[in-house]
């Protein structure tokens, strides 16, 4: 799977998103991060495992506590692959507009 593709599968999920928007005031435990969400423990670890196989997040363990911190330069990676989806639609959207234009001047 391409490194975007891993990305984008982590950030389809909305309690991952709910996730990093709290990871992006301060770094949290397992515990701190999954009381908000109404799911067993076992499930929430998954999503932190998509979190941090993705590069979202990055965990540390101290004794029995395992704390995530946002890792926010991995959404580069996103923002540079939509802004290149972005930059193409615009020129094609442009390019059509230039036709549609050209139409209208022959009908005239």
């Amino acid at each position: 799977m391409h490194a975007v593709d891993t990305l984008f599968r982590a950030l389809a999920d909305p309690t991952r998103r709910h996730v990093l928007e709290r990871l992006a005031r301060s770094p949290a435990s397992v515990s701190e991060l999954a009381e908000p969400f109404d799911m067993a423990l076992p499930s929430f670890v998954q999503h932190m495992a998509v979190l941090e196989q993705s590069g979202l997040v990055q965990s540390t363990k101290t004794g029995r506590v395992r704390t995530y911190r946002i890792v926010p330069q991995q959404l580069a990676a996103a923002e540079d692959w939509l802004g290149k989806q972005r930059s193409q639609w615009e020129r094609r959207m442009d390019q059509f507009d230039d036709y549609v234009m050209e139409l209208k001047r022959k009908r005239t």
